[in-house]
């Protein structure tokens, strides 16, 4: 038999208000990590992460408060530590954490896909990222990725994902087989920088806001996958 085919298609998933919702455990988790680390959580139960990277929503809730950029940056890696210690246990007690609607037959399906490498962009770092996807068994289905462990400039992530991806299967995927799908206008604009096509689903916080930015799809959710997102990848729906 011969070597399987290399893919061709590159797909970039961002996810938070993309494929889950983790509720409140990553607002209940940062802001004891912070207390714990600065002595103030800065305004965290009103700030909007969306599309932000985790380094560059405590830069911006602690210099609210008035603390040096510097003094922050100083004890940022434990301030992380200490709030993915906290992630997991409260991501399992959370009721309203769960998938987005189809994301659970989707991730399985383009894993299983030959001609779809799958990899993630997020503003999550990395250990974040695994916890949040770990909670519902998806982790496992992702081999690259981009983070906010990274680079705290989220514009930056995606040359990074796109690299990772080149050398994970040996090819050079072109910016219009590149698909970054997710959820706010912070994506939207992190896709462009490398030139991919972007994939927009109205199903996080920026909710209705997403067609003035114009991505190059935009879905209500992904719960039709197969007719929507996967002619978008492939020309055509899922054989069978």
């Amino acid at each position: 038999m011969g070597a399987a085919p290399a893919p061709d298609v590159l797909v970039l998933f961002d996810i938070d208000g993309t494929l889950l919702t983790a509720g409140q455990a990553p607002r209940r988790a940062l802001e004891e990590a912070l207390v714990a680390v600065y002595g103030t959580p800065g305004p965290v139960t009103t700030h909007d992460f969306s599309g932000k990277t985790d380094p560059q929503i405590i830069l911006e809730l602690l210099e609210q408060e008035g603390l040096a950029r510097s003094r922050v940056r100083d004890d940022l890696e434990r301030a992380l530590d200490a709030y993915v210690e906290r992630l997991g246990p409260y991501l399992a007690e959370d009721p309203h954490a769960r998938l987005l609607p189809g994301i659970a037959e989707l991730v399985p399906a383009l894993a299983r896909e030959p001609r779809a490498a799958m990899g993630l962009l997020t503003g999550n770092v990395a250990r974040g990222a695994r916890a949040k996807l770990a909670r519902f068994g998806l982790w496992e289905h992702f081999d690259v990725g981009a983070f906010g462990s990274d680079d705290a400039d989220r514009n930056l992530l995606p040359a990074v994902a796109v690299a990772r991806a080149a050398a994970r299967w040996g090819v050079s995927f072109p910016p219009s087989r590149t698909f970054v799908i997710g959820d706010t206008p912070l994506d939207i604009a992190a896709g462009r920088v490398i030139g991919a096509v972007t994939v927009a689903v109205d199903t996080g916080r920026t909710s209705g806001r997403l067609a003035e930015h114009a991505p190059d799809h935009l879905f209500d959710d992904l719960g039709e996958w197969a007719a929507t997102l996967w002619p978008v990848l492939f020309g055509a729906g899922p054989a069978g």
